[in-house]
Protein backbone atom coordinates (compact mmCIF):
# COMPACT_ATOMS: atom_id res chain seq x y z
CA UNK A 1 0.00 0.00 0.00
CA UNK A 2 1.45 3.60 -1.25
CA UNK A 3 1.71 6.34 1.55
CA UNK A 4 -0.82 8.53 2.01
CA UNK A 5 0.34 12.49 1.68
CA UNK A 6 -0.91 15.73 2.27
CA UNK A 7 -2.08 17.98 -0.32
CA UNK A 8 1.25 19.86 -0.90
CA UNK A 9 -1.45 22.88 -1.15
CA UNK A 10 -0.45 26.28 -3.46
CA UNK A 11 2.43 27.62 -4.10
CA UNK A 12 3.73 31.55 -4.22
CA UNK A 13 6.17 32.95 -6.24
CA UNK A 14 8.73 33.04 -3.45
CA UNK A 15 8.80 28.94 -3.10
CA UNK A 16 10.05 26.10 -5.18
CA UNK A 17 7.94 25.45 -8.19
CA UNK A 18 5.12 22.74 -7.65
CA UNK A 19 7.22 20.05 -9.90
CA UNK A 20 10.20 20.48 -7.93
CA UNK A 21 8.32 19.94 -4.56
CA UNK A 22 7.00 16.75 -5.99
CA UNK A 23 10.48 15.66 -7.37
CA UNK A 24 11.90 16.42 -3.83
CA UNK A 25 8.85 14.30 -2.30
CA UNK A 26 8.85 11.47 -4.57
CA UNK A 27 12.54 11.70 -4.35
CA UNK A 28 12.63 11.45 -0.50
CA UNK A 29 10.06 8.43 -0.56
CA UNK A 30 12.60 6.39 -2.55
CA UNK A 31 15.32 7.32 -0.46
CA UNK A 32 13.49 6.78 2.71
CA UNK A 33 12.43 3.29 1.42
CA UNK A 34 8.63 4.15 1.75
CA UNK A 35 8.13 3.10 -1.82
CA UNK A 36 10.34 -0.06 -2.79
CA UNK A 37 12.36 -0.54 -5.94
CA UNK A 38 9.58 -1.70 -8.19
CA UNK A 39 6.69 -0.29 -7.33
CA UNK A 40 4.94 1.00 -9.44
CA UNK A 41 4.00 5.18 -9.73
CA UNK A 42 0.73 5.72 -11.55
CA UNK A 43 0.55 9.11 -12.31
CA UNK A 44 -3.44 9.58 -11.26
CA UNK A 45 -3.00 7.88 -8.15
CA UNK A 46 0.36 9.90 -7.41
CA UNK A 47 -1.91 13.42 -8.08
CA UNK A 48 -4.72 12.32 -5.79
CA UNK A 49 -2.12 11.44 -2.96
CA UNK A 50 -0.23 14.98 -3.40
CA UNK A 51 -3.73 16.74 -4.22
CA UNK A 52 -1.27 17.88 -7.35
CA UNK A 53 -2.39 17.43 -10.96
CA UNK A 54 -0.89 15.24 -13.30
CA UNK A 55 1.38 17.93 -14.62
CA UNK A 56 3.54 18.03 -12.18
CA UNK A 57 3.09 14.65 -11.18
CA UNK A 58 4.61 13.97 -14.79
CA UNK A 59 7.65 16.60 -14.77
CA UNK A 60 9.03 14.68 -11.73
CA UNK A 61 8.73 11.10 -13.04
CA UNK A 62 11.50 12.43 -16.08
CA UNK A 63 13.02 13.90 -13.65
CA UNK A 64 13.98 11.33 -11.35
CA UNK A 65 13.98 8.38 -14.34
CA UNK A 66 16.75 11.12 -15.73
CA UNK A 67 18.57 10.36 -11.97
CA UNK A 68 18.09 6.39 -12.29
CA UNK A 69 15.55 6.53 -9.00
CA UNK A 70 12.95 5.30 -11.68
CA UNK A 71 12.36 3.40 -14.62
CA UNK A 72 9.80 4.19 -17.15
CA UNK A 73 8.70 1.04 -19.32
CA UNK A 74 6.03 1.47 -22.01
CA UNK A 75 2.58 -0.23 -21.57
CA UNK A 76 3.72 -0.96 -17.85
CA UNK A 77 4.58 2.94 -16.78
CA UNK A 78 6.63 4.22 -14.25
CA UNK A 79 7.98 2.28 -11.32
CA UNK A 80 10.79 2.62 -8.88
CA UNK A 81 14.04 1.49 -10.16
CA UNK A 82 14.75 -1.93 -9.57
CA UNK A 83 19.02 -2.06 -9.40
CA UNK A 84 20.24 -5.46 -9.78
CA UNK A 85 22.83 -7.15 -8.08
CA UNK A 86 25.42 -6.53 -10.79
CA UNK A 87 24.53 -2.81 -11.43
CA UNK A 88 24.37 -2.41 -7.64
CA UNK A 89 27.93 -3.65 -7.08
CA UNK A 90 29.41 -1.75 -10.45
CA UNK A 91 27.77 1.57 -8.90
CA UNK A 92 29.40 0.59 -4.98
CA UNK A 93 32.37 0.07 -6.92
CA UNK A 94 32.97 3.72 -8.94
CA UNK A 95 31.55 5.64 -6.12
CA UNK A 96 33.86 4.36 -3.73
CA UNK A 97 36.54 5.18 -6.14
CA UNK A 98 35.07 9.03 -6.33
CA UNK A 99 34.18 9.44 -2.52
CA UNK A 100 38.43 8.36 -2.37
CA UNK A 101 38.97 10.99 -4.93
CA UNK A 102 36.89 13.91 -3.68
CA UNK A 103 38.30 13.30 -0.20
CA UNK A 104 41.45 13.41 -1.20
CA UNK A 105 40.75 17.13 -2.54
CA UNK A 106 38.92 18.01 0.28
CA UNK A 107 41.99 17.68 2.26
CA UNK A 108 44.07 19.40 -0.27
CA UNK A 109 42.41 22.23 -0.49
CA UNK A 110 41.37 22.62 3.62
CA UNK A 111 38.58 25.44 2.89
CA UNK A 112 37.91 26.50 6.30
CA UNK A 113 34.22 27.83 5.97
CA UNK A 114 33.16 24.53 4.38
CA UNK A 115 35.05 22.69 6.94
CA UNK A 116 32.86 24.32 9.67
CA UNK A 117 29.52 24.06 7.36
CA UNK A 118 30.73 19.98 8.01
CA UNK A 119 31.20 20.20 11.47
CA UNK A 120 27.95 21.38 11.55
CA UNK A 121 26.01 18.75 9.19
CA UNK A 122 28.31 15.82 11.18
CA UNK A 123 26.48 17.06 14.74
CA UNK A 124 23.14 16.91 13.20
CA UNK A 125 23.80 13.85 11.55
CA UNK A 126 25.05 11.82 14.77
CA UNK A 127 21.85 13.13 16.56
CA UNK A 128 19.34 11.61 13.75
CA UNK A 129 21.58 8.87 14.19
CA UNK A 130 21.13 8.40 18.03
CA UNK A 131 17.12 8.75 17.00
CA UNK A 132 17.24 7.08 13.70
CA UNK A 133 15.06 9.44 12.35
CA UNK A 134 15.08 8.46 8.33
CA UNK A 135 13.45 11.55 7.36
CA UNK A 136 16.75 13.17 8.86
CA UNK A 137 19.28 10.87 8.00
CA UNK A 138 18.81 10.61 4.40
CA UNK A 139 18.45 14.43 3.96
CA UNK A 140 22.11 15.00 6.07
CA UNK A 141 23.62 12.40 4.86
CA UNK A 142 22.92 13.93 1.30
CA UNK A 143 24.06 17.36 2.61
CA UNK A 144 27.91 15.28 4.18
CA UNK A 145 28.50 14.32 0.56
CA UNK A 146 27.54 17.56 -1.26
CA UNK A 147 29.36 19.98 1.31
CA UNK A 148 32.10 17.56 0.82
CA UNK A 149 32.15 17.49 -2.83
CA UNK A 150 32.11 21.10 -2.36
CA UNK A 151 35.35 20.97 -0.41
CA UNK A 152 36.95 18.85 -2.94
CA UNK A 153 36.56 22.15 -5.50
CA UNK A 154 36.54 20.04 -8.99
CA UNK A 155 33.20 20.70 -10.50
CA UNK A 156 33.41 17.62 -13.41
CA UNK A 157 34.02 15.17 -10.40
CA UNK A 158 30.76 17.35 -8.70
CA UNK A 159 28.34 16.71 -11.49
CA UNK A 160 29.57 12.87 -11.92
CA UNK A 161 29.21 12.54 -8.26
CA UNK A 162 25.56 13.85 -8.04
CA UNK A 163 23.53 11.38 -10.13
CA UNK A 164 26.06 8.42 -9.35
CA UNK A 165 25.16 9.59 -5.39
CA UNK A 166 21.36 9.57 -5.76
CA UNK A 167 21.43 6.11 -7.84
CA UNK A 168 23.73 4.27 -5.02
CA UNK A 169 21.51 5.62 -2.11
CA UNK A 170 18.91 3.92 -3.68
CA UNK A 171 21.25 0.56 -3.36
CA UNK A 172 21.60 1.65 0.42
CA UNK A 173 17.90 2.68 1.15
CA UNK A 174 17.40 -0.76 2.88
CA UNK A 175 19.92 -0.11 5.56
CA UNK A 176 19.51 3.62 6.51
CA UNK A 177 18.69 3.66 9.96
CA UNK A 178 20.35 0.19 10.89
CA UNK A 179 23.71 1.43 10.09
CA UNK A 180 22.93 4.76 10.95
CA UNK A 181 25.53 4.81 14.10
CA UNK A 182 28.14 3.69 12.43
CA UNK A 183 27.85 5.61 9.02
CA UNK A 184 28.39 8.34 10.75
CA UNK A 185 31.43 7.64 13.36
CA UNK A 186 32.92 6.96 9.86
CA UNK A 187 31.67 9.77 8.40
CA UNK A 188 33.50 11.84 11.92
CA UNK A 189 36.68 9.85 10.59
CA UNK A 190 36.97 11.20 7.37
CA UNK A 191 36.06 15.01 8.67
CA UNK A 192 39.25 14.59 10.55
CA UNK A 193 41.31 13.40 8.04
CA UNK A 194 40.37 16.24 5.76
CA UNK A 195 41.06 18.59 8.88
CA UNK A 196 44.52 17.30 9.54
CA UNK A 197 44.87 17.57 5.78
CA UNK A 198 45.96 14.26 5.25
CA UNK A 199 45.02 13.15 1.88
CA UNK A 200 45.81 9.61 1.73
CA UNK A 201 44.16 8.85 4.97
CA UNK A 202 41.10 10.51 3.89
CA UNK A 203 40.90 9.14 0.36
CA UNK A 204 41.01 5.52 1.82
CA UNK A 205 38.36 5.88 4.92
CA UNK A 206 35.82 7.64 2.34
CA UNK A 207 36.41 4.70 -0.27
CA UNK A 208 36.38 2.40 2.30
CA UNK A 209 33.01 3.71 3.71
CA UNK A 210 30.94 3.74 0.63
CA UNK A 211 32.58 -0.17 0.36
CA UNK A 212 30.89 -1.03 4.03
CA UNK A 213 28.14 0.73 3.61
CA UNK A 214 27.70 -1.63 -0.09
CA UNK A 215 28.44 -4.46 1.83
CA UNK A 216 25.95 -4.06 4.70
CA UNK A 217 23.28 -3.20 2.10
CA UNK A 218 23.37 -6.51 0.33
CA UNK A 219 23.90 -8.42 3.30
CA UNK A 220 20.90 -7.07 5.14
CA UNK A 221 18.73 -7.87 1.78
CA UNK A 222 20.62 -11.78 2.16
CA UNK A 223 18.88 -11.86 5.63
CA UNK A 224 15.38 -10.68 4.48
CA UNK A 225 15.86 -13.71 2.49
CA UNK A 226 15.91 -11.74 -1.50
CA UNK A 227 17.83 -11.70 -3.77
CA UNK A 228 20.69 -8.36 -3.04
CA UNK A 229 18.87 -5.05 -3.92
CA UNK A 230 16.36 -6.73 -6.39
CA UNK A 231 12.84 -7.39 -4.80
CA UNK A 232 11.80 -11.20 -4.96
CA UNK A 233 9.62 -12.64 -7.67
Amino acid sequence: MKPKMAPLGIVGREHASLSQRVTDELRRSILTNRRRPGDRLVEDRLSEEMGVSRIPIREALRALAAEGLVEVQPRRGASVADVSPEVARDLAEVRATLEGLNARLAARHHQPGIIAELRQVLEEGNRAARSRNVEDLVRLNGEFHDKLAEAGRNTILWDIMRTLRERTSLVFAVNTARRAEQDWDEHSKILAAVIDGDEELASMLATRHVHRAAEAAFAAEENRGQTPISKAT
